[in-house]
C-alpha cells in the first residue's frame, strides 16, 4: 500500500511516517517501480506502535527502546515495566511543575483586581529579572 493508504490504517500522519523512516523507527519500506513506498501489514503494525507509545507521552529515543524490546521475544517484562515507570515518575514530575505553575497564575490573578487600575501583581510578576 502507498503511504497514504498507511496513513489512513495507522492514523499516523504521512509527514510523521515520513520522518519516522527518516530517523530509523521504521525500515524503509521498498519502493514500486514509480518509485513509491509500498507499506505492508508489518510496517502498520509498527506505526500503530508507535503512535500509541506516543500517546502514551513516551518520547523517541524511549520508543526506540521499546521497539526494540517489542521485537525480542526473549526480553524480560521487567525491562519493559522498567522503561514504563520510569516514564509514569517523569510524567508526574511534569504534573507537579504544571499544577505548580497553575497555583501561581491563580494567586496572581485573584491578586490583580482587574478593574480600571493599571497596576496589576501579573504584570508585576512577569516583569521581574530572574536570570541574576
Amino acid at each position: 500500500m502507498n503511504i497514504g493508504e498507511a496513513s489512513k490504517q495507522s492514523g499516523v500522519s504521512e509527514r510523521m511516517i515520513r520522518h519516522y523512516e527518516k530517523i530509523g523507527l521504521i525500515p524503509a519500506p521498498p519502493r514500486r517501480g514509480a518509485g513509491y513506498r509500498d507499506y505492508g501489514e508489518s510496517d502498520l503494525h509498527r506505526l500503530r506502535f508507535i503512535a500509541n507509545a506516543r500517546d502514551l507521552g513516551f518520547p523517541i529515543e524511549e520508543i526506540r527502546t521499546l521497539l526494540g524490546l517489542w521485537a525480542d521475544t526473549g526480553r524480560s517484562s521487567a525491562d519493559v515495566k522498567r522503561v514504563a515507570l520510569a516514564r509514569a515518575e517523569e510524567l508526574q514530575r511534569k504534573a507537579e511543575a504544571l499544577t505548580t505553575l497553575r497555583e501561581t497564575l491563580v494567586d496572581l490573578a485573584e491578586r490583580c483586581h482587574g478593574d480600571e487600575r493599571p497596576d496589576c501583581p501579573i504584570i508585576a510578576e512577569l516583569s521581574l529579572d530572574r536570570k541574576c
